[in-house]
């Protein structure tokens, strides 16, 4: 029986078939926590699971939001393709189903 390695990213329990994508997926989520965090420290009274779609919003999108930054504000409209096509953190390629991945064994 051959061994798959995989790796998980223990903040929402995604697998990744290799460490490059886990460890890029995780600091994506910690981006999405201080932005969450932030948020909820400056804006009195949101509603915490909105801090959290903002906060994961702006992390998935910190190369648009950062060329934004630097003075290519319509870079910001690429945000909301992006973000329709990609609404749900598991529907990454980089992501594979546990049971994708131990029925292929």
């Amino acid at each position: 029986m051959p061994v798959i390695a995989m790796w998980k990213c223990d903040r929402d329990g995604s697998m990744f078939d290799n460490k490059k994508d886990a460890d890029a997926h995780d600091k994506m989520l910690e981006l999405g926590e201080q932005f969450t965090a932030l948020l909820e420290s400056q804006i009195s009274g949101i509603d915490e699971v909105q801090a959290e779609s903002f906060g994961l919003l702006l992390a998935k999108n910190k190369d648009l939001i950062a060329l934004a930054c630097r003075g290519k504000p319509e870079a910001l409209a690429g945000i909301s393709h992006s973000s329709e096509s990609n609404t749900d953190e598991t529907s990454s390629d980089n992501i594979t189903a546990i049971t994708e991945a131990t029925a292929s064994v």
